[in-house]
């Protein structure tokens, strides 16, 4: 990580140039209506499929072959950020996407669903560790957690509207939830997530600024291993990763329960919605927050402590008698990873050259989202088995581990940072 030579850090900029806010901001509104669409589309196809087939393993294994899918393709997926030019790698894949979802739409029985589903999620799996990549290009250095917090709101501010249109939408389309309205609703919500991809394809295409840096005669693309070496020999990142997977592997369950527990509280799929919409509601605050208020040198310890309150607020959902306390604990987890993941980016982003920077963002992505993945395996299972107040209890104390995995490697970070400042 670079470091002033002088005794005293300077402050971050407060104002970015005009260039840098409509670069970021242009981001920042592609990824919030794409992800606005997408929460909408996934809200509504897990519900779909647990009124199709009244059972959990259904939802569990559609989100198995959705971030399963993803977290296996992200290396490739990422190494075409590094390839080639990450402006035209993330135009292709917003479109890809698009006719995916026109193609879902039409799907009419679970297995169909599941198929299409799957395909949707591999043409979109380059579109995170890409245009993450690309953040550090758009903005001075000083900017970066400004830059990160701007991305994070928009990607939240779309998962906190997303699930709760999805949730209105099939609640209004399928109000008997009869395989005909099902269907119906399917085809609105995931025709208008078809519309997002496009919008935000011609967002980023008209994005200012270059999405990647300049390449030297030593910097040349080496292949899919390259990410994976950098990762595992960066003790600090490597933790990070480990840290998220010990989380997922864990708070997973509590995604394949959600509609278990809105059902259990008597909410249906505006009470699902809800419980969605909390956690994007949460995460877009913490976003917020750290954008306005995080510095550099406190990125490790808002990582800790963010990982920490999503482990307090899920476990405590377990024991929610009511959904307004539920979906108000779900805030409460979501502003945790608000501030964490503005944080885990700022880190990531600082420690990774351009040109291997996608590939190290998708290494550790394809990581989490495979150990995701495999919560989702046996989510079903396990809800059934402990209900879904258990599997949010499993969850709680799997962020926790996960935070005293971060405590040894960030701390001695933050304190050669304190002593570099």
């Amino acid at each position: 990580m670079s470091r002033s030579s002088s005794p005293v850090a300077p402050e971050p900029r407060q104002v970015p140039s005009a260039l840098e806010r409509a670069a970021v901001r242009r981001l920042a509104s592609a990824r919030l209506i794409s992800l606005t669409g997408s929460g909408a589309a996934f809200a509504a196809l897990a519900y779909i499929m647990f009124q199709l087939t009244g059972q959990s393993r259904w939802v569990s294994w559609t989100l198995l072959l959705t971030f399963g899918a993803q977290g296996v393709f992200a290396p490739l997926g990422s190494a075409l950020g590094d390839r080639f030019d990450r402006r035209r790698v993330l135009v292709i894949a917003d479109l890809a996407a698009a006719a995916g979802f026109v193609v879902l739409a039409f799907a009419r029985t679970p297995g169909q669903l599941i198929v299409m589903a799957f395909v949707t999620a591999t043409l979109e799996s380059p579109i995170w560790s890409v245009s993450a990549a690309a953040v550090p290009n758009l903005v001075e250095p000083e900017d970066l957690t400004w830059a990160n917090g701007m991305v994070a709101v928009g990607r939240n501010i779309g998962n906190l509207v997303g699930p709760i249109l999805g949730g209105v939408l099939v609640a209004i389309i399928a109000p008997d939830s009869t395989p005909q309205q099902l269907h119906m609703a399917g085809i609105w919500v995931f025709s208008a997530n078809a519309v997002t991809f496009a919008v935000s394809a011609w967002l980023i295409a008209t994005t200012p600024g270059s999405f990647t840096g300049e390449r030297g005669d030593d910097e040349r693309f080496g292949g899919l291993r390259d990410g994976v070496v950098f990762l595992l020999r960066d003790r600090v990142l490597r933790a990070i990763t480990l840290a998220w997977v010990v989380l997922l592997l864990g708070a997973g369950f509590t995604l394949v329960a959600e509609v278990a527990l809105a059902d259990e509280l008597g909410a249906g799929s505006i009470g699902y919605g809800l419980l969605n919409a909390g956690w994007g509601g949460g995460a877009a605050l913490g976003s917020f927050l750290a954008q306005r208020y995080l510095r550099e040198r406190y990125e490790t310890r808002a990582l800790i402590w963010g990982v920490a309150l999503v482990g307090v607020c899920l476990g405590l959902i377990g024991i929610a008698p009511w959904l307004p306390l539920a979906v108000g604990l779900m805030v409460g987890a979501g502003t945790g990873e608000g501030i964490g993941g503005v944080a885990e980016q700022g880190i990531m982003q600082r420690r990774t050259p351009d040109h291997v920077r996608s590939r190290v963002i998708g290494a550790s992505e394809s990581a989490i989202l495979i150990a995701l993945a495999l919560s989702f395996a046996f989510g079903g299972e396990v809800v059934d088995a402990i209900g879904p107040r258990g599997a949010f209890a499993v969850g709680g104390l799997s962020c926790l581990v996960a935070a005293l995995v971060l405590v040894r490697p960030l701390g001695r970070e933050h304190v050669r940072a304190s002593a570099a400042d």
